[in-house]
């Protein structure tokens, strides 16, 4: 990979591991559903000046219903049942399993052997930090966080099935997938408050993290994911994303006083040394000296 596309994967999970502290912030406010409706609708706005990607509508929205409605809907609703933010951004990244797995079935993007250890590396830090969280964490919880992944990592396939169209105007039309939808499930199973007066009582750190994964989580760090994957393959890529935890969980010790163990410090470095595995730089084969 060239170094400034790496500094690029890199800043997008630092993006990424925030937005799970913001999003503990912003369901203090606002429902899942109405978050998810909310930071949508702020994204969705850039349609008023981006012209339509020139995909066919299914395509579009199975990326809008796959990448922004399933993964953040389900992940809000964790949020909801007592999912800690530092958790969260782990579970969040067996999304990277789940998108290798579907790219080696459909695409037959097989993992090279030291890709394969370095995740392997990597998975070994995932789970110990996995293993910090307190008896206490709801089981229905997790299992929402990890279909959220799954949701994500579909998303990332479709992501894949679209390189070279251009990723803005792309990541804005898709926005507008999940408000109307989110917005029925509010309306029917939200208790109080409404959307609407939700938004009226929500405080100033309610709103700024709707605009925050609007702006930053949603248009800047998808637009820079998809063209990452449109240029390399998903194994590549995809392992930058178990830095969000590390990310994540720093968050959340210094937002919400979350217990930073050595076992999650442990986990962190496995992360860190098996992206590092994958990116070493691989040795040029010797080439045979020509004849005299």
């Amino acid at each position: 990979m060239k170094p400034r596309d790496i500094l690029l994967a890199i800043l997008t999970s630092t993006i990424w591991g925030l937005g799970f502290a913001v999003s503990k912030i912003g369901v203090e406010s606002f429902s899942g559903a109405q978050l998810t409706a909310l930071r949508f609708i702020i994204a969705g706005a850039a349609v008023l000046v981006l012209p339509r990607p020139a995909i066919r509508w299914p395509l579009l929205l199975g990326v809008g219903a796959t990448l922004y409605l399933g993964q953040f809907l389900l992940l809000f609703f964790a949020f909801q049942l007592g999912m800690p933010p530092g958790v969260a951004s782990v579970t969040q990244q067996s999304q990277v399993f789940f998108t290798v797995l579907l790219a080696a079935l459909l695409f037959r993007e097989l993992p090279a052997k030291r890709e394969a250890a370095g995740m392997g590396v990597a998975f070994t830090g995932l789970a110990g930090i996995g293993l910090t969280a307190g008896a206490d964490l709801p089981l229905f919880a997790l299992m929402l966080a990890v279909g959220s992944a799954l949701s994500w990592a579909a998303g990332n396939i479709l992501l894949k099935r679209l390189a070279g169209v251009p990723m803005l105007p792309l990541i804005a039309w898709a926005s507008l997938v999940p408000p109307i939808p989110a917005l029925i499930f509010s309306y029917f199973f939200d208790a109080e408050p409404s959307f609407w007066q939700a938004l009226t009582r929500a405080s100033w750190l309610g709103i700024g993290s709707a605009f925050y994964l609007a702006i930053f989580a949603t248009w800047a760090a998808y637009v820079m994911w998809g063209r990452l994957l449109g240029r390399y393959p998903a194994a590549k890529i995809a392992p930058f994303a178990l830095l969000s935890p590390c990310v994540g969980v720093l968050a959340s010790v210094l937002l919400f006083g979350e217990e930073f163990s050595p076992l999650r410090l442990t986990g962190m470095l496995l992360i860190i040394a098996g992206l590092t595995i994958i990116l070493l730089p691989r040795r040029a084969a010797a080439r045979p000296t020509p004849p005299p």
